[in-house]
């Protein structure tokens, strides 16, 4: 399975968050680097990654741009 980044940030909340409301929606998103930002910084890991299958990249894309709930 190929995962595509759809979202990245500094903050592990933002990440949560758009983890949640992906996974509400029947994404399958996964998070990349999380632990590495608490334990570093997010800064040393490139910051924290939220990615999806790559068959789900561009619907997920579109509902984060959306806003849709």
């Amino acid at each position: 399975m190929s995962l595509v980044t759809i979202y990245s940030t500094l903050n592990l909340a933002d990440a949560e968050l758009v983890r949640s409301r992906l996974e509400a929606a029947q994404f399958h998103p996964v998070l990349m680097n999380e632990i590495a930002s608490t334990t570093y910084g997010p800064i040393a890991a490139g910051g924290i990654l939220v990615q999806v299958p790559e068959d789900e990249a561009i619907e997920a894309r579109e509902f984060l741009e959306g806003g849709a709930e």
